[in-house]
């Protein structure tokens, strides 16, 4: 009998994908429907991986409500045409909602052998620091 995907690797995959179609746009000078579908299968994706209920209480917490504006707003100027201005509205929304993992993921990345040292060197140690440091909990 065939083993079937659980909800969260299909998320898992759908984030992934979101995140290359997002990168990929990028990279073609913000391609309009590039950058869509990126946004569709990136908020879809997260969906999957912690749930619709959980997702939504994680964008509509008091305290995060202007991040979550700027990052949605940057999906829907996305979709409507302009991909310049909604990312750059996308980008400052993430850092805004995310903010609180930055310290466990520069905590983990200086753990792995190449980009530990990488992140060590003097000039990027300090810049490294300051975006670890958040007195902000999740």
């Amino acid at each position: 009998m065939p083993k079937f995907a659980s909800f969260s690797e299909i998320g898992m995959g759908l984030t992934g994908f979101g995140v290359f179609f997002l990168f990929f746009g990028m990279i073609l000078f913000f391609d309009k429907a590039l950058l869509a579908i990126g946004n569709v299968l990136f908020v879809a994706g997260l969906s999957f991986v912690i749930g619709l209920e959980r997702t939504f209480r994680f964008f509509f917490q008091k305290h995060k409500m202007k991040a979550t504006g700027f990052f949605l707003g940057g999906v829907l100027i996305v979709l409507i045409g302009w991909p310049l201005i909604g990312m750059i509205l996308e980008i400052y929304g993430f850092f805004l909602l995310f903010r609180g993992f930055f310290p466990v993921v520069v905590g983990f990345i200086r753990r792995v052998p190449v980009l530990g040292y990488l992140l060590n060197l003097p000039g990027i140690s300090s810049l490294v620091d300051k975006v670890g440091e958040s007195n902000n909990m999740v």
